[in-house]
């Protein structure tokens, strides 16, 4: 008598696990193209365009903290509170982290699914069902048997009809697992990584700009407040020459015309104060607004006049071929390119078959003490592969979206790159105008200073009238708010060529992710 083989349920656990470590070492196949880094070429220094007598960039390190280099504590502070209250940070933060939860994710897939379960249920099969082809024990009236045959479901109890109702309890678990032989999980898990890394790149552009920002805010608030005071000179001077031609005119050296003029060049410029002081007032706010906190919140702590932040001799920038490593947006294009790439290899792996390794372990008896028996194991397991026969075009099409959205996110970065140089160009550029017109200015100011005291002074001894002494006094004024306004653009000029550097090391300062979820 032939004997056959029996597989005891140990044993066949044994190759099930057998087979799955198998199935991982063939698994090594990744369809698709691979990811390579894009090259950025980039001259060996900045272009130089300052004279000597200016400030210069250099090739030096840039700080995070390059806003340093103006040595004002208030604008130290600043920096450091939009670091860590800024709600536009804290929103970049936030998403951050949904990213990376978005990656997990991601990568669960690469792991077995492993779930328990337990059930109890109060069941009656019908005999009209399935169960009646297999027949059933009945009773008749007299208890007698009826006259089907034995059948195969559960004997009914003495003077019912049909099957009888009983109880299922049963427990177990269940496991399942993709085996990746085409990368399709491993390709996901590239895209979804490239992609928590562009967002990191987001925040880290996120706070690029609002450093930049905070910087060009504080240097405008200082430049109104430098204009105010220029301002509030020229009216105390608009003051002294009223009275300075009414006395005249009582003593009858000087006409009504003199006086008329003093008194409407007073109200022409007293009437500039209220539009600067508005502006102060915004540009309070706009402070108050990227530290999270209500309008009016810094007028105490930066109402106070100050000077405009000084550039110094140096301006370290770092190397030029340091700008792809630096710049967030190249970054953030670099991680996009690198997130559709791999979706390429997922639309191709949908082509080929997938295969999934199942099993379950499960005890059920018809009544709650028989489940501690062995003899009431049951299990089963086995491969299932699934392979696409017909999808009406879908996976062609899918396929032929993902490499046009690579070759858009080709172009991208190419823009990006573009783009970099030519800020960085222009803020070069913008920075040696901004000082040569300040240096001008400067000597433009001295030399209406000497025109306006000559020209006072010789109306005074009544040699010139009035009217040259107006007209010099309105162009120092102007003179006076250019080179204000000038020397701001200086300073802004550098915040601009910062911003457009990449703003330093970025991984370093603030930190990426914040500590927990603010409430």
């Amino acid at each position: 008598m032939p004997m056959t083989p029996v597989i005891s349920g140990s044993n066949a656990m044994k190759r099930f696990l057998l087979a799955g470590f198998s199935a991982v070492a063939l698994a090594g196949c990744t369809v698709g193209p691979t990811y390579h880094t894009p090259q950025v070429k980039a001259p060996a220094t900045w272009r130089d365009t300052q004279p000597p007598a200016q400030s210069r960039v250099t090739t030096a390190s840039a700080s995070p903290q390059w806003w340093a280099l103006f040595k004002d504590p208030a604008l130290t502070k600043l920096e450091n509170e939009v670091a860590s209250s800024n709600l536009d940070l804290r929103t970049a933060s936030l998403r951050l982290m949904q990213s990376q939860a978005e990656r997990r994710i991601a990568s669960a897939a690469q792991l077995p699914h492993v779930e328990a379960n337990a059930s109890y249920g109060r069941e009656r099969a019908s005999t009209n069902g399935v169960l009646g082809l297999l027949g059933t024990m009945e009773r008749g009236q007299a208890g007698s048997l009826a006259t089907g045959a034995q059948g195969f479901g559960p004997t009914a109890l003495p003077g019912s009809v049909g099957n009888p109702s009983f109880n299922l309890p049963q427990y177990g678990m269940n496991a399942s697992w993709e085996v990746d032989f085409w990368g399709h999980v491993r390709r996901q898990v590239e895209a979804a990584t490239a992609a928590m890394h562009e967002t990191e790149e987001m925040r880290r552009d996120t706070i690029v700009s609002l450093m930049a920002e905070t910087a060009q805010d504080y240097i405008d608030l200082r430049a109104t407040q430098t204009q105010v005071g220029i301002l509030e000179h020229n009216i105390e001077v608009a003051n002294n020459s009223v009275r300075l031609t009414s006395l005249r005119f009582q003593q009858g050296a000087a006409t009504r015309l003199d006086v008329a003029e003093a008194t409407g060049q007073l109200h022409t410029f007293t009437s500039r104060l209220a539009p600067l002081k508005a502006q102060e007032t915004h540009m309070l706010n706009a402070l108050s607004f990227l530290v999270a906190r209500e309008p009016g919140a810094l007028d105490a702590e930066l109402g106070t006049p100050s000077g405009i932040p000084s550039v110094p001799a140096v301006v370290p920038l770092g190397l030029p071929s340091e700008l792809a490593e630096r710049r967030p947006d190249i970054r953030m294009a670099a991680d996009h390119l690198h997130a559709a790439t791999a979706a390429i290899g997922v639309a191709i792996a949908d082509f080929f078959p997938r295969v999934t390794l199942s099993g379950s372990l499960d005890v059920q008896a018809l009544q709650f003490s028989g489940l501690g028996s062995w003899a009431s194991r049951q299990y089963g397991f086995g491969p299932t592969a699934t392979l696409p026969l017909f999808e009406g075009g879908r996976l062609t099409g899918q396929l032929h979206l993902r490499k046009a959205q690579q070759k858009e996110a080709a172009t991208m970065f190419q823009r990006a790159v573009l783009k970099a140089w030519q800020e960085i160009d222009d803020a070069m550029a913008d920075f040696t105008a901004a000082q040569r017109r300040r240096d001008e200015l400067a000597e433009a100011v001295h030399e209406n200073e000497i025109a306006v005291e000559t020209a006072r002074a010789q109306y005074v001894q009544g040699s010139s009238d009035f009217l040259n002494v107006l007209t010099l006094q309105n162009a120092l004024l102007s003179s006076q708010s250019a080179l204000a306004s000038a020397t701001a653009q200086v300073a802004g000029s550098v915040t601009q060529l910062y911003r457009a550097v990449g703003g330093g090391w970025e991984n370093t300062y603030p930190e990426k992710t914040p500590a927990k979820i603010p409430a």
